[in-house]
């Protein structure tokens, strides 16, 4: 992957063939909940994933903690693919899906998200806060990261980013259960004179002064076969890129954590983490240097993998902005995914039945809270016995 990456820097100055990112077809090309047509379209779709963070390995950065750990080629794929999910939320929620980067981009929101995610450790998404919160699901820093693992511990960092106020729940045991969801959602946080706060996103393109909906991220982790993708959730996959929620997919291949934004045909379109460059920071994006970081958390060309060639584990991405954004999700998938008379993905209803109740009130809970955090010191967690399970979800190896 870091000679492809090398190979897509100097496509433009060099008589290298046309990249094989996206076929030419008459089948939809489908990123992120919006379709394309192959044929009139090219450019347009590879601004719109141009425009998706990319986030890759990364050498050259401040230890993690007391381990000496200064790069996480080899072990960190699937916390970056994590960061490219909470990345891509953040860029609808405060510059829309309409919004497309170039190298001329200087937006302070766009900057603003961005050092959300470098490789600092007094940042709120950054390798240091993933990799050390890990520890709370029982994962050392420098061990590998299953869909579910990655996905708990962004809910735990989400809780303390009070900028965004954004919800991340993530649906176990192939259930979501709607009212669950929207008691989270419509919790507000109090100030210190007693007031509601508001979700008003200063200078960006999203603002919710008038609801108390919280922005959901919603993560639901699956298990599609044994050892391969069984066939018959196929069309129910791929489905899930045209839901306009749609965040993507994280799973990957043996080996390999990726993180799918569309899909084409029966074959899906990802960004890899698996290039490994230099650490730095963007600030200002005043200097060659800041200009050049910037261009490379943005790839130039997708990959595309068929369904089947995938590992059975992975986890639905999906964000909601508004309360009907959440239901209009919720029938979709009751249509697409629940109706069609085959195995579905997943299941959903309006509440638990009793005898869950009291297993899940904790996680209630855990993901309400509002305490104080400092990012300077990374408050670990203690292990929430029902959220450990990753063994089921874990990347082959």
């Amino acid at each position: 992957m870091d000679l492809m990456f090398e190979a897509y820097l100097t496509h433009e100055s060099t008589s290298q063939p046309e990249p094989d990112d996206i076929p030419q077809t008459k089948d939809p090309v489908w990123i992120l909940g919006k379709k394309y047509n192959a044929l009139k379209e090219l450019e347009e779709i590879r601004k719109d994933i141009r425009s998706r963070l990319w986030f890759s390995y990364r050498k050259g950065f401040i230890a993690i903690g007391d381990t000496g750990i200064t790069s996480d080629k080899g072990w960190g794929c699937m916390l970056r693919c994590g960061q490219m999910v909470i990345a891509q939320a953040l860029l609808f929620l405060h510059l829309s899906r309409e919004w497309r980067w170039t190298s001329a981009t200087k937006d302070k929101v766009y900057l603003r998200i961005l050092h959300m995610f470098e490789d600092l450790k007094c940042v709120p998404y950054s390798i240091h806060q993933i990799a050390l919160t890990g520890a709370s699901e029982k994962k050392q820093v420098g061990e590998w990261f299953g869909p579910n693992t990655v996905a708990q511990v962004l809910k735990k960092l989400a809780v303390y980013d009070e900028w965004n106020s954004v919800v991340l729940h993530v649906a176990l045991d192939n259930l979501l259960v709607t009212n669950e969801v929207k008691r989270l959602c419509h919790q507000t946080s109090k100030d210190e004179s007693g007031l509601s706060k508001g979700n008003i996103f200063d200078g960006s393109h999203f603002s919710r002064c008038n609801s108390n909906w919280k922005p959901l991220v919603l993560i639901i982790p699956l298990r599609l076969g044994i050892t391969d993708i069984n066939p018959i959730y196929l069309n129910a996959f791929k489905a899930c890129f045209t839901f306009q929620q749609s965040l993507g997919i994280i799973g990957g291949k043996p080996n390999h954590a990726l993180y799918f934004i569309g899909c084409v045909g029966n074959d899906v379109i990802f960004l890899d983490p698996h290039t490994t460059q230099v650490s730095g920071t963007v600030n200002n994006k005043e200097t060659e240097q800041e200009r050049k970081i910037d261009n490379s958390y943005h790839c130039q060309y997708a990959s595309r993998l068929h369904i089947l060639q995938m590992d059975p584990s992975v986890a639905v991405c999906f964000l909601c902005r508004e309360e009907s954004e959440f239901d209009s999700l919720c029938e979709l998938i009751k249509e697409k995914l629940l109706s069609t008379g085959k195995q579905p993905l997943f299941e959903i209803c309006e509440e638990r039945s009793d005898q869950w109740q009291m297993t899940h009130s904790h996680e209630l809970k855990s993901e309400s809270s509002n305490s104080s955090f400092s990012f300077n010191i990374v408050d670990i967690c203690e292990p929430v016995q029902n959220e450990n399970s990753d063994d089921d979800f874990e990347i082959l190896g």
